[in-house]
């Protein structure tokens, strides 16, 4: 007997623990148009991305007063690497910091295999992490949003959910940990949508952690008498990982097969770990770049329907530019491994699965007073114009290649657009749009093409 099948039949021990959660499935309409692609995955990009050292490719020229210009995101983006003052990479054993750059993985860059949008814009609200994920994920600003608080209006998980009748498992939000809020991005808070059509919420680098190992390898079973103290912690560290700031989840509804393969999806890749099995990007060396690893594992387990993926490591920029240029490379060092893996180890997303890529918003143009190890000059993002400006890119089957829509004179493209998009690759553009729930501005960006 298969091993999925056993464990299906075995009823699990009592009390086993899920991670992440399921929740029931349902549809109230059906699907009003034709797919692009079977699978999308969305990548939130790294915490918030300057302009000039992204897509105006300046490195040092428009942030330090140094004449030295440079492309160090070749994964995504077409140009040369800087040649001097090189510090965002690795470091040689007996040598300076950072100054060897780590390898390409694609041979063509992103931006060569599909669409850019250069020029896109966060129009409304603050610029800050959590409504700026928030709106990515929504497609409508929470001008009113707080921390620690669920998106007002639907996320684009329930209208996956509630449109494509998709069950949890195909619908995921990865999260490089469990702070500053973004659990509870995983479902929103309005009645006719919420829980019911959640994504799971899973925290890799938390389950896959320390911890994780301690409470959740091979699913222990504690004896209550003997075993109190552990039990105790082991609640705690649940407790600790689901519930912020009393947003427990509700209503946890587990069918025993869906219970079956979660919990031998983390059997497995507990497994997997050991013997370096997990297909970690060739550089692993952050937060970003592990969660991008075990992205690669859900993916390879479930072929969601739609994933998306947060890293946040480039918000180091606030005290220290050269860490963000570290990170901002690793970045795109992570987007092209994962970009890479699909098409090369899941046959069933090869030539089926459209990539975006988005951060959440900006930096400022002017610095902070903050210098770092080089004597170089931090940035934050206030709402400055510069903190406004952001890209969107899109790679897979009917996107376009090597196009590039709109500029600094002429952009094109929100923030908000990417729950229609993603809703227009699944067929079910006129589902979501019909609900007038997303932003009056928001567009599919194959409508703005």
């Amino acid at each position: 007997m298969k091993r999925r099948e056993f464990l299906k039949k075995s009823a699990l021990a009592a009390g086993a623990i899920t991670v992440p959660y399921i929740l029931p499935t349902g549809r109230l309409f059906a699907q009003s148009g034709s797919q692009m692609a079977e699978h999308v995955v969305l990548v939130l990009f790294a915490g918030g991305v300057r302009h000039q050292e992204s897509i105006l490719q300046r490195y040092l020229a428009e942030s330090q007063d140094l004449d030295i210009e440079g492309n160090i995101m070749y994964n995504m983006l077409t140009g040369d690497a800087p040649e001097l003052k090189v510090v965002y990479g690795t470091t040689p054993a007996g040598q300076q910091p950072g100054i060897q750059p780590i390898s390409r993985i694609l041979q063509t860059p992103l931006d060569k295999q599909g669409t850019l949008f250069p020029e896109v814009r966060f129009s409304k609200a603050g610029t800050g992490h959590f409504v700026g994920l928030s709106t990515g994920v929504s497609g409508h600003y929470g001008v009113t949003q707080g921390l620690r608080q669920r998106p007002i209006n639907p996320t684009i998980f329930e209208y996956v959910r509630r449109y494509l009748n998709a069950k949890a498992t195909d619908v995921w939000f990865v999260g490089n940990g469990i702070g500053n809020s973004t659990p509870l991005l995983n479902h929103s808070d309005h009645p006719d949508f919420g829980y019911r059509y959640a994504a799971n919420f899973f925290a890799p680098n938390v389950t896959f952690g320390s911890k994780g190992v301690e409470f959740l390898k091979g699913f222990k079973v504690y004896h209550p008498d003997e075993e109190l103290v552990p039990i105790r912690e082991m609640q705690a560290f649940l407790n600790n990982s689901f519930n912020l700031a009393g947003k427990e989840i509700p209503h946890l509804y587990n069918t025993d097969e869906e219970k079956a393969d979660i919990k031998d999806f983390i059997r497995t890749t507990f497994e997997r770990l050991e013997n370096n099995q997990v297909s970690f990007p060739p550089v692993t060396d952050n937060g970003d770049l592990s969660t991008i690893g075990y992205t690669t594992e859900i993916l390879r387990w479930f072929k969601p329907k739609l994933t998306v993926v947060n890293m946040s490591s480039v918000d180091s920029c606030h005290g220290s530019y050269t860490s963000y240029l570290k990170s901002l490379h690793r970045g795109d060092h992570a987007v092209g491994h994962l970009w890479n893996y699909i098409q090369t180890q899941i046959p069933e997303m090869k030539d089926n699965t459209v990539m975006m890529i988005m951060p959440e918003h900006g930096r400022n143009y002017e610095p902070n007073p903050i210098t770092d190890e080089n004597d170089w000059f931090a940035f934050d993002h206030d709402s400055d114009a510069n903190s406004r400006r952001i890209f969107t890119q899109m790679v897979g089957p009917n996107v376009p290649a090597n196009l590039r829509v709109g500029s600094e004179l002429n952009p094109v493209g929100d923030a908000a657009d990417t729950v229609v998009t993603i809703a227009d690759i699944l067929g079910i553009k006129q589902d979501v749009l019909g609900a007038g729930l997303v932003d009056f501005n928001a567009m599919s960006l194959f409508d703005r093409i």
